[in-house]
């Protein structure tokens, strides 16, 4: 579904990516670890195309197709799908107005007419109770005066309803206390499946005890510098990140 060959990338002329190299298949979890400062966000919103950030070097592919140069927006037509750290408010856009929106201009990107509003009202009414969201959360401004929490499920709602091939969740557990966390990896476990794939990325392990991952990856200075199994989450819990460097 995804495959990236040595992908280099920079912002403002310096160099964050230099090797990425990463194969995700469709029915796949895989979690990006790593500390501040080694790359993690930036190769999620290089995936997702942002115009900041410049690919100098390697191949990005998605669903076999080189996807280097397109928008984000076309990108996300495609079924790339970014749940940010920190998620903007939208004064004035209820949720449902936002979702409404997103979903019919993905389908006109696809070439589809709108999505009938019989048929985009029962699907928001299904995924709320999926993922126990009260319909007057609905209702609210787009995250604003939303707890840490409410943000974060707003976001899994969003991945709910745009049943998107490839979803990026990055630090969506950051800010959240043990219930909230719960509730939002309840969401993404909800929506696995084996026609999707999901990269989450995090600096805990705690996460990873709600969300189980495939393979976990280590980013350090811009390169995966250590690949393997769920255990390796564990193993970076107990004995840090210094590890990883002097083993390097």
């Amino acid at each position: 579904m995804l495959s990236i060959d040595n992908l280099h990338a920079q912002v403002e002329g310096k160099g964050i990516l230099k090797g990425i190299n990463l194969d995700v298949k469709p029915g796949e979890v895989h979690a990006i670890m790593g500390p501040n400062g080694s790359g993690k966000s930036t190769l999620s919103t290089v995936i997702a195309g942002h115009e900041d950030y410049e690919v100098t070097d390697g191949t990005l592919l998605f669903q076999g197709s080189d996807i280097s140069d397109l928008s984000a927006d076309e990108r996300a037509h495609l079924g790339v799908f970014l749940s940010f750290q920190y998620p903007v408010e939208i004064p004035g856009v209820t949720v449902t107005n936002f979702i409404k929106t997103a979903i019919n201009e993905t389908r006109k990107g696809q070439g589809l007419e709108e999505m009938p509003a019989n048929v985009m009202l029962k699907k928001i009414k299904e995924k709320a109770k999926l993922l126990s969201i009260d319909t007057q959360f609905l209702s609210r401004s787009l995250n604003e005066g939303f707890s840490g929490g409410e943000k974060k499920r707003n976001e899994i709602f969003q991945l709910a309803m745009l049943e998107p091939k490839l979803a990026i969740l990055d630090e969506t557990d950051s800010g959240l206390d043990i219930d909230a966390l719960r509730v939002v990896a309840n969401g993404v476990n909800t929506l696995r499946s084996k026609d999707n794939a999901i990269i989450v990325i995090t600096h805990y392990q705690r996460l990873l005890d709600y969300i189980v991952p495939d393979f976990v990856h280590v980013l350090h200075e811009g390169k995966i510098v250590k690949s393997g199994g769920k255990e390796l989450a564990l193993e970076l819990e107990e004995k840090g990140y210094d590890w990883i460097k002097q083993a390097m």
